[in-house]
């Protein structure tokens, strides 16, 4: 009996040695060629802009091109499948928020997959949001929004607001704006930030609550968008013209912000997960990656450690599927 134990003791000892210098082997090789860095949505969003800010440097880090891929559609819940149906090796980087792996699988049957299938790597940013509306809505802020929401839908015109598609983030912003005013709002949804901001510059719809960059401001100067309040606790740096909801009564408690990060299969192996930290840690602390993100609206994230990401992650679920109750998101 002793003999068999000391088998079995040692057979175990050379398969946890043969695991340690795998994984060892592993990290030392991880990457050997070029990693793609997923975004959810089409070229020209914010969420492109981000991607186009940080993949030089990440790259950098990690001794391997990156490469940026753009891949729209419900809510960014097509390009979060193709990151889980890609094997679990570290080369298929997703940058994404709680809009497409918490809220998209809550509104929508058709998404099937989990938010706890990814795991989150390391945030990058928080991004503050407003309402940017056509240039020639008779508003200019919270409460001259409900006014002008309350009598076109006395019309029988119901304000129109753009989204990222169904279930998005946007959507239950722009759902949750509409049973607090306690009017009636129509949902126009679109692939990606870049066609609703051209169908908003058009006038073919109302409003759009969304996250916003330097492109954005750019366009409000030129007088194409207008933006008629921020999400924020306090007026934003370079935005101190435009009121905040929480000045007006209408709509005082109407305070959002959303964040970014980069996530990759919950069962990527432990080395290659310790690889890209550390590669995203090094790339958050760059300057030129910062500045690049604060010229573009963005709130650069402090770095986290793996245990802090995993449990902002779990709150932030939490937190969004609770938000999600309020309104009474159901899958479409």
């Amino acid at each position: 009996m002793k003999s068999l134990l000391r088998r079995a003791s040692l057979k175990t000892g050379l398969a946890l040695a043969a695991l340690t210098l795998a994984g060892g082997s592993w990290a030392q090789s991880f990457p050997q060629r070029p990693v793609t860095l997923m975004v959810p949505y089409p070229a020209g969003g914010v969420s492109d802009v981000i991607a186009r800010t940080v993949n030089t440097a990440l790259g950098k880090h990690l001794g391997q091109p990156v490469v940026v891929e753009n891949l729209g559609g419900v809510s960014g819940a097509i390009a979060a499948q193709k990151t889980l149906s890609a094997p679990a090796d570290g080369y298929l980087l997703f940058q994404g928020s709680p809009n497409e792996l918490i809220l998209s699988p809550l509104a929508n049957a058709a998404v099937k997959f989990k938010s706890e299938d990814f795991r989150l790597l390391q945030m990058i940013s928080v991004a503050p949001l407003a309402v940017i509306a056509r240039a020639d809505l008779p508003v200019s802020n919270g409460d001259e929004l409900a006014a002008y929401a309350a009598r076109m839908a006395r019309e029988g015109r119901p304000l129109t607001y753009a989204s990222v598609g169904p279930g998005s983030f946007y959507h239950f912003m722009g759902e949750h704006m509409s049973h607090t005013l306690g009017v009636p709002m129509t949902h126009v949804p679109y692939k990606g930030a870049a066609p609703a901001f051209t169908d908003l510059m058009g006038g073919q719809v109302d409003i759009f609550i969304t996250v916003f960059g330097k492109a954005q401001l750019e366009m409000a100067q030129q007088g194409r968008l207008k933006f008629v309040a921020t999400l924020s606790e306090e007026r934003l740096e370079g935005l101190k013209q435009v009121p905040t909801l929480r000045e007006s009564r209408a709509l005082k408690d109407f305070s959002y912000k959303i964040w970014t990060g980069y996530f990759v299969r919950k069962d990527t192996p432990e080395p290659v997960v310790q690889v890209l930290y550390k590669a995203l840690t090094a790339t958050l602390s760059d300057p030129a990656v910062r500045a690049g993100l604060e010229a573009q609206s963005q709130q650069v994230s402090r770095p986290l450690s793996l245990q802090e990401a995993a449990q902002a992650y779990t709150d932030g679920t939490a937190q969004f599927r609770a938000l999600a109750k309020t309104i009474q998101l159901q899958p479409q």
